[in-house]
């Protein structure tokens, strides 16, 4: 990634190249040797870099941003483990999420934010769903799987994705307080300045939105544990300063 920050600034047609990134790093899908590790770090520096450009805007531009809508489709009616960490997907991209049902009873999430930003909280949420699948497989080659009695290994599938995403959207979080920190830092509400901007288009929706109830699960510790260092082990890197970068990890 070789945009730097001062070219996104200067450049008005900048923005729209770094959404075609993403639409080129969606492409490079794992099945052509791209892993969930290197797609990952690759949605992280992105969203750094819709950071800096938001901040080169004035607040009147930013104002005048329009906000847009994106759906990621599920193909599934029941629960998937991605429904345990949306949340912290549309945090940290600054956006507001909610599922809906098509006619088929399938489950989707809808994004919604800033433009940009919902390409990549749509990005995220692909990879994401993508990683656990691949770690949930590896998880049942091992020997760890073997252990557990054929009448168990339904409720050990289950408890290791949900230790998965629960690990990885901490990780989020703690990566989008880190972020916030950096731009707070400038002197600029940014967060608070796009909240505004998200909240007073999405209040025009005038969407009949409920809040789901929390229900309790059971899970097998042992699962759950292997399936949250699964998480801890993805490189979700943000170090990007100009010329010079600093790949770091949170909570690995």
């Amino acid at each position: 990634m070789t945009q730097t920050f001062d070219s996104l600034a200067s450049d008005p047609v900048a923005l729209d190249k770094l959404k075609s990134r993403i639409q080129a790093l969606r492409a490079k899908t794992i099945a052509n040797g791209c892993t969930e590790d290197e797609a990952l770090s690759a949605a992280a520096k992105v969203a750094e870099l819709l950071d800096r450009h938001d901040l080169s805007l004035s607040d009147l531009e930013l104002r005048a941003s329009a906000c847009a809508r994106k759906v990621y489709e599920t193909r599934r009616k029941k629960r998937i483990p991605l429904d345990d960490c949306i949340g912290a997907i549309a945090l940290f991209c600054d956006c507001r999420v909610w599922r809906e049902k098509s006619a088929s009873g399938d489950n989707s999430y809808v994004f919604f934010g800033l433009s940009a930003d919902v390409e990549v909280a749509h990005y995220l949420a692909e990879l994401i769903d993508s990683a656990v699948r691949a770690e949930l497989g590896r998880f049942k080659t091992s020997a760890d799987y073997r252990r557990f009695r054929h009448q168990d290994r339904h409720l050990a599938n289950a408890s290791f994705a949900l230790g998965m995403v629960a690990s990885i959207g901490d990780r989020l979080v703690a990566m989008k307080k880190s972020r916030d920190q950096v731009n707070e830092s400038t002197g600029r509400g940014l967060v608070v300045l796009k909240t505004s901007v998200v909240d007073a288009e999405f209040d025009k929706l005038d969407l009949n939105l409920r809040t789901s109830r929390s229900t309790s699960r059971m899970v097998s510790m042992a699962a759950y544990e292997a399936g949250g260092a699964a998480g801890a082990t993805l490189a979700i890197n943000t170090g990007i300063s100009g010329a010079q970068r600093t790949d770091s990890k949170v909570g690995g």
